[in-house]
C-alpha cells in the first residue's frame, strides 16, 4: 500500500534523526513513574516531559519561555488539551497560545476551543483549550489527519509587553479524549504508530538486538496500541446484514400469497 511505503520512511526518518540522541532515552525531568503529578515541562520536542492521559502536569517557568509535553493518543480517540497558566501579581496585556503537534510534528489545527487567549492587564490567570479531530488508523499524505501516535503539546506566549518578559509564571496541562469508534474508522492502518525511535526498535527486534537504548519514547496508551483495522463498524456492518436477510425473507412471505388464486379451478 504506496501509503504505508510513504509514513513508513517518514517513520524511518524520524527515528533515524533520533538515533544519535539516545543519551536522552530517559524520560524529561519531572516525569514520574509512581503516579506523581510531573513538575517540568521540556524546552523542546526531543525533551518534552511524558505524560498519561488524564493525567495532570505541573510547571514553573518565565513568560517567553516554551513548554512542552508529549502524550500518546490511538485510534479513534478525540483527544482535548487543556492548560491553564497562573500569571504574576502585576503585568501587562498577554496573550498565550497552545499548540499540539502530532507524531510527525505536523501542528494540528483545533476542531473547536479557545487555543489562543489574551489576558487583560492584573488577570490572575488565563485557560486554554484545544480539542483536535478524530485520529485516524490510515490517511492520504496530502490529508494531515491526526494519527495515531505520540503527541507534543506546546505552550508559549506570543505577546506580551518587553517589560514583562522574563516574569515567572506556572502551568497546568492535562490531556484527556473521548472514544468516538467505527464513526470515524477507515480502512486501512499505520505499519507502526508515530512514535518517536519506533523505526530504531522495529529494526533491533528484526536484527534479534533486544536493546531498549535507542529507543526515546516510553509512552504508550494502558492497553497498548490498537491495530487500526477492528472497530465497532464491524458490528454494526453484521447487525445491518442480519436484518437486510430478515427484511429480505418477510418481505417474501407478505408477497408471495396463499398459493393458487381462488378464481382459477382446481384441474386448470
Amino acid at each position: 500500500m504506496r501509503i504505508t511505503r510513504v509514513l513508513s520512511t517518514a517513520l524511518l526518518a524520524l527515528g533515524l534523526a533520533a538515533g544519535p540522541a539516545a543519551a536522552d532515552s530517559s524520560p524529561s525531568p519531572g516525569a514520574s513513574d509512581d503516579g506523581k503529578v510531573p513538575t517540568r515541562a521540556g524546552t523542546s520536542f526531543r525533551t518534552a516531559t511524558e505524560i498519561d492521559q488524564g493525567q495532570r502536569a505541573t510547571a514553573s517557568g518565565s513568560t517567553g519561555d516554551y513548554l512542552y509535553w508529549s502524550f500518546p493518543a490511538d485510534v479513534g480517540q478525540r483527544p482535548t488539551v487543556a492548560a491553564t497558566v497562573k500569571l504574576p501579581a502585576s503585568h501587562g496585556t498577554q496573550t498565550w497560545q497552545i499548540d499540539v503537534y502530532d507524531g510527525l510534528r505536523r501542528r494540528q489545527s483545533c476542531q473547536y476551543g479557545a487555543a489562543t487567549r489574551t489576558a487583560a492587564q492584573g488577570t490572575s490567570s488565563v485557560e486554554l483549550a484545544c480539542v483536535l479531530r478524530t485520529v485516524r488508523a490510515w490517511s492520504e499524505p496530502w490529508a494531515d489527519d491526526p494519527l495515531p501516535g505520540t503527541y507534543y503539546v506546546r505552550l508559549t506566549v506570543v505577546d506580551l509587553a518587553a517589560g514583562d518578559l522574563g516574569q515567572p509564571v506556572s502551568a497546568e496541562v492535562r490531556a484527556d479524549s473521548k472514544h468516538i469508534g467505527g464513526a470515524a474508522a477507515v480502512d486501512g492502518s499505520l505499519a507502526e504508530p508515530l512514535v518517536p525511535g519506533i523505526a530504531v526498535k522495529s529494526g533491533a527486534e528484526k536484527d534479534g538486538d533486544g536493546a531498549k537504548s535507542a529507543v526515546l519514547s516510553s509512552i504508550e496508551p494502558d492497553d497498548g496500541w490498537s491495530s487500526g483495522w477492528w472497530s465497532d463498524r464491524w458490528v454494526w456492518t453484521g447487525i445491518g446484514g442480519v436484518l437486510a436477510a430478515l427484511a429480505g425473507i418477510g418481505g417474501y412471505a407478505l408477497t408471495r400469497g396463499s398459493g393458487r388464486p381462488s378464481r382459477v379451478p382446481p384441474n386448470a
